[in-house]
């Protein structure tokens, strides 16, 4: 059993976020899936955008803070696209980390991972947010850093596919996405 801090992507906590906890929370792991903007989601990647924009990035970074404060230092960060950003983000912040699952998205600096951290990623392939260049450049300097790094990619669907409210939401990839993120969860 692991605990498990899930943010939201861009568009603001949507049923997706809910559901994939509450499908953690089914295996066994303790979640938490914060607010990170206090408003409503929104209806549209634009429409997310524009209220990261107004709620600004650092903002969104406290409230991820606040989240974690009295998590145990051992929890597992993740999240979706940008939620994958917070997640990477805070890793230096948290050395303790049981790993960094990252949905839709890369995350984490190479300078914060500590050697044989377990980190595994689903993204799109290619992603229109992370082009195939820069998901390699990242990779490279993961496993350069010592991470214990899994590289999962879906070809032919997009970004956000394991959301089934979104235009590009693959039933597929999706079916193929959670057994590998339980697996990951379930790994000593």
């Amino acid at each position: 059993m692991r605990h498990v801090v899930l943010f939201h992507s861009v568009y603001g906590l949507r049923p997706a976020v809910r559901a994939a906890a509450d499908r953690l929370r089914a295996a066994g792991h303790q979640v938490s899936a914060p607010d990170l903007y206090g408003v409503p989601a929104a209806d549209t990647v634009e429409d997310g955008f524009a209220l990261l924009d107004k709620i600004g990035h650092d903002a969104v970074l406290d409230r991820a803070r606040a989240a974690l404060r009295d998590l145990p230092p051992e929890t597992v960060l993740a999240g979706f696209s940008m939620g994958a950003g917070v997640a990477g983000a805070l890793l230096a912040e948290r050395p303790e980390a049981a790993g960094l699952l990252l949905l839709h998205g890369t995350g984490g600096a190479p300078d914060a991972v500590r050697p044989g951290l377990p980190v595994q990623m689903h993204l799109a392939d290619p992603d229109p947010y992370d082009s195939p260049d820069e998901v390699d450049e990242w990779r490279q300097a993961m496993l350069a850093a010592g991470a214990d790094l899994t590289v999962f990619g879906y070809p032919g669907v997009g970004h956000l596919f394991t959301d089934p409210d979104v235009p590009e939401y693959s039933p597929d990839a999706t079916a193929a996405t959670w057994p590998r993120v339980l697996a990951f969860l379930a790994a000593p």
